[in-house]
């Protein structure tokens, strides 16, 4: 089984989160021998952000056996179309990144919407990728991607 993998889950690990750290850890020990970790380009350069060298990046993907693997024109396609979904969302509107219910952020002072964007088109990128170039995805933002990607399988750390 070919398993994707979400930035919080390797950066819960290497900074270490201390209230993720230990679900993450025992989520990606749990994968079996016959499944492949891979990461999009997205997760590399968010991932290469925590590493002094692009030779310690590679030398830390290599000893855990994460392949990056490039995103194809079918999945950047579907990313771009589920970004276009959620930036035609209502004005004010933000999505809890748990169970993936809209709520309206107001004003208190004068009652207006406030525009509030909480994901950029790189978590588009990685979901988009995830769905079409791997069978899971193993990320904390499952609500966030079942509400843009349907189709996509996840697993999430408990």
């Amino acid at each position: 089984m070919i398993l994707a993998i979400d930035t919080n889950i390797l950066l819960d690990i290497l900074i270490p989160n201390t209230t993720h750290v230990q679900s993450s850890l025992s989520c990606l020990m749990s994968i079996g021998p016959n499944d492949e970790l891979i990461i999009n380009e997205v997760v590399f350069a968010e991932l290469g952000s925590q590493f002094l060298s692009f030779q310690n990046l590679n030398r830390f993907l290599n000893d855990t056996g994460i392949r990056l693997i490039s995103s194809n024109e079918k999945s950047l396609f579907e990313a771009s179309s589920a970004w276009k979904k959620y930036t035609a969302r209502k004005k004010g509107m933000i999505i809890c990144p748990t169970c993936g219910n809209h709520q309206k952020a107001i004003c208190f002072t004068c009652n207006e919407a406030i525009p509030y964007r909480q994901h950029i088109v790189s978590d588009f990128l990685i979901g988009a990728h995830a769905k079409i170039q791997a069978d899971k995805l193993i990320t904390r933002d499952r609500g966030f991607y079942r509400k843009y990607f349907k189709d996509l399988n996840i697993i999430s750390p408990k």
